[in-house]
């Protein structure tokens, strides 16, 4: 968690941004790997997958940092993509994970955005889908990861402040709303770097 902590304060930094990267990255990527334990224990649970796609998806953020650190334009390039695609995997996971659990997704949604709870849900695992597609096949990749950081950001502060504000102590709350906003950050550093 230093680590963490201390990545994620080097980041805003020009000057300490690449080793913030860096150190982000192999953070992520133990925390993705300590997910692979239990893919292999229960490889038809989704929830194993899913926790796995959520490190992954920082990972990502990290690697995305990390190439608009890079000088060389070929190296930064091939990392944009790396990053780009790897996001991509994330967000087909995302969608997956609605679909898998559609009734949960939509009894996040607050009660009074109209039309419905699931309408929105539905609408969510779409727009994850076609974001997913449009990172993985390179076409309108930086406009999708654009909408889904505005998305995800919208689901801080829609689906998780208003659970924190009834329930500051369910720890649960706080730890999707962080989560979240992680995410949330890896998209958008995925969305500045070039692909």
């Amino acid at each position: 968690m230093a680590a963490q902590i201390a990545g994620g304060i080097g980041v805003p930094f020009p000057r300490t941004a690449r080793l913030a990267s860096v150190v982000l990255a192999v953070v992520y990527l133990v925390f993705s790997l300590a997910c692979v334990p239990a893919i292999v224990a229960a490889p038809t649970v989704y929830d194993t997958y899913g926790s796995f796609f959520e490190q992954f998806s920082l990972l990502c953020g990290s690697i995305a940092l990390f190439a608009s650190t890079e000088s060389n334009r070929l190296r930064a390039s091939a990392l944009g993509r790396l990053a780009r695609l790897g996001f991509g995997t994330c967000a087909t996971s995302f969608a997956l994970g609605q679909v898998i659990y559609l009734r949960v997704t939509a009894d996040l949604v607050p009660r009074w955005i109209p039309p419905d709870q699931m309408f929105w849900a539905i609408l969510t695992t779409i727009a994850f889908a076609l974001a997913a597609i449009a990172l993985l096949i390179n076409r309108q990749a930086r406009l999708a990861t654009r909408l889904m950081t505005l998305m995800l950001a919208l689901f801080g502060v829609m689906v998780w402040i208003p659970r924190l504000i009834a329930h500051l102590e369910v720890h649960l709350n706080w730890s999707e709303f962080a989560l979240t906003l992680l995410i949330t950050g890896a998209c958008w550093m995925v969305a500045a770097v070039q692909f």
